[in-house]
């Protein structure tokens, strides 16, 4: 009897149900792929480009490189493919004779290089969900989207990059004052390649991370040596902080020397703008090669780029000209740029890999870390059309606002279209939330405060990236509100009337920078108002500007600098385990014989006072017009209102530790300075004066001495006869407690 089972209707079926499971079996089989750095290596044995492998799978050659750096992994079917072409370069081309493929295992998760960054930080209103590993590569976003793809391996001007000659040297040893053993992890970044940046001494020679020296091209110019920086003979690069971000672009720093060999002067001519004459013969030489500047042309910080295309990808080069002043002293050091490369190096690698690879000064990349740590979009698969878009990503600035009326600067349009360019408004037309500067009237010292010996400044560690920590603040544009009930859970600004709340002559008043009381209505950031609910006072407010959408923007930005700035006062000696006593004698000597972490400690709280201030940057140029629009307007991070919250959470914190020592141990300041408190004292130390309690412990709610941002370290000491001679001309004693001009010397 014939077998009808093949022709039976239900067993076709079935069968072609088998064939189809089996299908997806193979489909999803884990082929064993090496290691992301021997995946390259198989591909440059073989004398293979990336672009010839996108080509043999039919994908993007970006794709490739995110196989190569372990970013992403391929996905079926182009993994069995990938997987056959690396076993067969794999026997071509062993590893001591091993095959590298059959003798690797899978390999683990590549870390997270923000994953502690990220884990402190408080959640956005509207977490994102992350995405699975294994996603398809989506095609290359519009520039400035936030999503670019990293700079193209070995793009150029056609200079073919030299073979880097690789010399490791010992690290140098690290300058450290005797402290306990113990210290906190070191928030770095994971290195990438050979590092973010390479200092040129000059002499052919770059010097990078950990010591390393590569030769680089030393004829054909600024393009050959563009061109060797984006290549695989550099392997500058650094990981993107956040998912959604881009990778950063490689640092070239040229030293005195490099500046001389590449043809361009030791002296800017034009002192004013600070710009290389676009007939120079070396931007003549780059503009032959295709290559481009940004607006702000060729200066201390240049940015030399081509523009991204699907098939080149990002390429750009930021160089730093350390004999135009691209390290400001003031933010540096002093002699910081005059340091040998292998310790300039060191020290703007350690700063790369903890707060950021410097894109400008200090206050530029302050900003820039706010955007790269939140970046303002990411690459969406459009549901309906199948395709790649730019979507915002939740809990970032997304986009340039306007401010409202009373956040602008006099400069800005909104101002110029309300009132005449001579007008000078009053503070019931303008919020003024900026740090305080205030003294005692002398005729309110009292007899038992005149016994004392010595007036003794406290200074708040990082003052504004502690004001910064779960601070929420406005996202999106502001609405008008007459009449509003006062919610201090909102940001913006509020009209309101605070000259009849009575508080003591001998504290500054916490609602205004110069600490005398207001004398009518006036705007208020949010928490100003809400600390003056806070001491009890009912407010009513008359109108509002309020932004509804909002989120703890800054808080990436507080961890990672909080990481970088304890990790750096570590490597000088000073921990958050001291005793008071002991933290108080290591930070009068932590400074000494330690050049490069007293560098990178300055720079950091540079970043901090640098990057809150660039949130309102004002017109620059002589020929800017007042009422005209000026370029920082067009960026999502050009926010007044943000920085004008951060400075009165600051300002607040500060009274309110001021507030607690008056009313507990009736101890009065006798000025104020921004962060820095001047108290008359017994003794010539802060433990002389700052209140304990019963038991011995500082009092809650005080200023408490410590490492710590929001602690408290020693500003300095002065006779009392001094601090009173300053109060009588009517000067701060806390601007000049340390000896000099604090804010002269940018503290």
């Amino acid at each position: 009897m014939p077998n009808n089972r093949n022709t039976h209707p239900d067993a076709n079926e079935q069968e072609g149900l088998f064939a189809a499971v089996d299908a997806l079996l193979e489909e999803v089989a884990q082929d064993p792929l090496p290691h992301p750095d021997e995946r390259k290596r198989l591909r440059e044995a073989a004398g293979l480009s990336q672009d010839q492998i996108a080509k043999a799978l039919t994908v993007r050659r970006e794709t490739v490189t995110s196989w190569e750096t372990g970013r992403t992994s391929p996905r079926p079917p182009k993994r069995a493919a990938y997987a056959r072409l690396l076993e067969g370069l794999s026997t071509l081309h062993p590893v001591n004779g091993v095959n590298a493929v059959n003798a690797t295992a899978p390999q683990p998760p590549m870390p997270n290089p923000t994953a502690h960054a990220e884990s402190t930080a408080l959640p956005t209103p509207a977490p994102e969900t992350p995405a699975p590993v294994a996603q398809p590569e989506p095609p290359t976003p519009h520039p400035g989207s936030g999503a670019e793809p990293q700079f193209r391996e070995g793009a150029g001007s056609g200079t073919a990059p030299q073979a880097p000659t690789r010399t490791r040297t010992a690290p140098p040893t690290p300058h450290r004052s005797p402290g306990p053993k113990s210290q906190p992890p070191t928030p770095t970044t994971p290195p990438a390649g050979n590092g973010p940046l390479a200092v040129l001494d000059g002499a052919g020679h770059a010097h990078t991370t950990g010591g390393l020296i590569l030769d680089h091209p030393t004829t054909g110019g600024l393009p050959s040596l563009i061109s060797w920086a984006l290549g695989p003979a550099a392997d500058l690069r650094s990981p993107r902080l956040h998912r959604n971000g881009k990778d950063g672009d490689p640092l070239l720093v040229l030293t005195p020397a490099a500046t001389e060999a590449l043809g361009l002067p030791l002296t800017l001519e034009d002192r004013r703008a600070l710009r290389l004459p676009d007939n120079h013969p070396a931007l003549k030489q780059l503009a032959k090669s295709k290559w481009q500047l940004t607006r702000r042309g060729f200066g201390p910080w240049a940015r030399v780029y081509r523009p991204a295309t699907p098939t080149t990808g990002r390429q750009c080069v930021q160089l730093a000209v350390l004999p135009w002043g691209a390290l400001d002293p003031r933010a540096w050091g002093e002699d910081t740029a005059d340091l040998p490369a292998p310790e300039l190096a060191e020290l703007l690698s350690t700063y790369a890999s903890r707060v950021l690879t410097p894109r400008g000064s200090t206050a530029v990349t302050g900003l820039e870390l706010m955007t790269a740590l939140r970046p303002p979009t990411r690459a969406a698969r459009n549901a309906e059309t199948n395709t790649w878009e730019s979507a915002p990503v939740p809990g970032s600035l997304t986009r340039p606002v306007d401010p409202a009326p009373p956040e602008a600067p006099d400069e800005h349009p909104v101002v110029a279209s309300l009132y005449p360019r001579s007008h000078q408004r009053t503070p019931d037309q303008v919020l003024d939330e900026e740090a305080y500067d205030w003294i005692r009237d002398p005729e309110l010292l009292t007899d038992e405060e005149c016994t004392r010996t010595h007036a003794v400044g406290i200074d708040v560690n990082m003052a504004f990236a502690a004001a910064a920590n779960r601070l929420t603040v406005g996202l999106g544009p502001a609405t008008h509100t007459k009449s509003p009930r006062f919610d201090p859970t909102t940001p913006g600004c509020w009209l309101a009337d605070l000259s009849s709340i009575s508080l003591d002559p001998r504290l500054p008043s916490p609602f205004t920078p110069h600490g005398k009381p207001p004398t009518g209505p006036a705007w208020y950031a949010t928490p100003t108002l809400a600390y003056a609910q806070e001491l009890g006072h009912e407010v009513h407010p008359t109108e509002a500007w309020l932004r509804p959408e909002c989120g703890p923007y800054l808080d990436a930005w507080y961890t990672r600098l909080r990481d970088a700035y304890m990790a750096t006062m570590a490597d000088l000696g000073v921990t958050s385990a001291m005793p008071e006593p002991e933290f108080l004698k290591a930070m009068t000597t932590h400074k000494q014989d330690a050049p490069i972490p007293t560098a990178v400690l300055s720079a950091i709280k540079s970043t901090v006072k640098g990057g809150i201030g660039k949130l309102r940057e004002r017109p620059q140029g002589a020929g800017y017009r007042p009422g005209e629009r000026w370029p920082a307007l067009e960026r999502p991070t050009w926010r007044p209102d943000i920085r004008a919250a951060v400075i009165s959470t600051a300002r607040v914190n500060m009274h309110r530790k001021m507030n607690k020592l008056a009313t507990t141990a009736g101890l009065h300041p006798i000025a104020v300075l921004s962060d820095c408190a001047v108290y008359l004292s017994d003794g010539p130390g802060p433990l002389n004066f700052l209140p304990r309690t019963p038991d011995g412990k500082p009092l809650p709610g005080g200023f408490r001495l410590g490492v710590s941002p929001g602690m408290v370290k020693h500003e300095g000491t002065q006779p009392l006869l001094w601090a009173v001679g300053m109060l009588d001309e009517g000067l701060n004693p806390a601007r000049h407690i340390k000896g000099h001009d604090a804010a002269a010397d940018g503290e």
